[in-house]
């Protein structure tokens, strides 16, 4: 991921932040990604809170096989680590925008997007002089926030 994927229209001020290679699961951030797209900035900070307080769960609707179902969710899981990651890139996103000086209060989750990473690569040693791959995946978000009135066109 190199520079950021979206680009705004000419003239329209935007807040955008970036996370880089963070050592998260790249579907689990998907997953959270897609929970947050669209809401609110003060609205998107509290989900994540309590997702990591394990109050409420991400819906998981793509990679959900075996996935057991919680109340009023559906298939879902409390990704935590994921969401304080996201949770410091949003956080990253709103200090932009006040310093671009967008009111804080019309904000606007636009673009939420992740790409996988580079590969951590590195092995675990195993009996009888063998080794097994102990990769680490890694992943890249992109937030990008907008004011109401500029976000509904």
């Amino acid at each position: 991921m190199r520079g950021y994927t979206f680009q705004p229209a000419r003239g329209e001020t935007v807040a955008r932040a970036r996370g880089i290679e963070l050592p998260i699961s790249p579907k689990k951030t998907y997953e959270v990604l897609n929970a947050i797209r669209g809401r609110s900035l003060e609205d998107a900070k509290e989900y994540l809170e309590r997702v990591v307080d394990l109050r409420q769960a991400v819906p998981f609707r793509r990679y959900n096989q075996e996935t057991a179902h919680k109340t009023g969710t559906g298939p879902g899981r409390f990704p935590q680590k994921v969401a304080r990651h996201v949770l410091a890139v949003l956080t990253n996103a709103e200090a932009n925008a006040e310093y671009e000086g967008l009111d804080a209060d019309a904000l606007v989750v636009r673009v939420a997007a992740s790409a996988r990473g580079r590969i951590l690569k590195a092995n675990m040693p195993r009996a009888h002089g063998r080794a097994t791959a102990w990769n680490e995946q890694t992943t890249n978000v992109e937030i990008v926030l907008a004011e109401r009135s500029e976000a509904a066109e």
